[in-house]
């Protein structure tokens, strides 16, 4: 059995697509070309890869969920190859796919992006936004090859760019205003949490404090948790990465307890990357590698 390397690009676009149609646009061929891959794909695999359903659509199945993590690998490999290549001729091409949380793409990335493409112009940059457990996700499945997350950084390769902490926000006229630090415990039916990767560091802490914890409000974004502190909705709870890439005029705290964190750049292994994204973890890493 050999696998046709057309076919299982074909099958990997649907299965990110999971949509014919979307996918033969993607492709530049026509949707019954792309039909007749899939379809040509199963039979030398002898395996079913999608249930096509008329009410949810396409599907994987189990066994199609294994098969697109090891083309995933079988695409890096390839890159991999390429890049290679190209590196031993000095020029480096090819795409790096880089899952970043919003305020990592904000703060991290424009940077390292300019001095990444200074020194290789001819390498393509795919970014994915999403929240730090998404973003495990992603390099676990192999969406992208490497992701930018807050700890903790679980099984995975890291490295340190950045150590963070966690604030209080509040605005102007606030009762607290003048205090110097912020009790999580005596405040804690008035705090505004952000689920934007913070919560495990804030959890964690709560816990290992033996402070109850009452969720009261919680948001998924910075822009949102600001807002609700806007209107005076309670106080919130935000770590000074994130707070840094959004505009604000509110007060800012220290807490009790302190909470800290730190922001990495994970992937399954540095040494097994891509040379691009070897590259691009070496440019970061001249940018913001924090002392660890």
């Amino acid at each position: 059995m050999s696998v046709n390397m057309n076919h299982l690009e074909v099958f990997m676009k649907v299965a990110e697509k999971m949509n014919m149609t979307e996918a033969s646009k993607a492709l530049f061929i026509s949707q019954p070309a792309v039909s007749k891959a899939l379809i040509q794909f199963e039979n030398t695999l002898q395996v079913k890869l999608f249930i096509r359903d008329k009410q949810n659509g396409l599907v994987l199945t189990e066994v199609g969920k294994e098969m697109l993590s090891l083309a995933r690998q079988m695409k890096e490999i390839e890159d991999k190859m390429v890049q290679l290549a190209c590196q031993e001729n000095k020029l480096l091409r090819g795409k790096v796919k880089i899952g970043s949380f919003p305020a990592a793409s904000t703060n991290l990335l424009p940077e390292a992006i300019c001095l990444f493409r200074s020194q290789y112009p001819d390498v393509t940059i795919e970014l994915m936004e999403g929240n730090s457990n998404q973003i495990k996700q992603w390099v676990e499945d192999r969406t992208v090859e490497i992701g930018i997350v807050a700890s903790p950084f679980d099984h995975y390769d890291v490295h340190i760019l950045e150590h963070d902490s966690m604030v209080a926000i509040m605005p102007e006229n606030h009762p607290l205003q003048a205090e110097h630090e912020v009790s999580l415990e005596q405040n804690r039916n008035d705090l505004i949490f952000c689920k934007g990767g913070h919560e495990s560091a804030v959890l964690n802490t709560l816990h290992e404090q033996q402070i109850p914890f009452q969720e009261s409000l919680t948001v998924q974004t910075a822009e949102t948790l600001v807002h609700m502190v806007q209107k005076k909705l309670g106080i919130g709870i935000i770590s000074k990465f994130t707070l840094s890439s959004v505009s604000h005029t509110l007060i800012v705290k220290e807490i009790i307890p302190q909470i800290s964190r730190d922001i990495g750049i994970i992937a399954h292994s540095f040494d097994e990357a891509t040379p691009a994204a070897r590259e691009f973890v070496k440019a970061l890493g001249q940018l913001y590698r924090s002392s660890e």
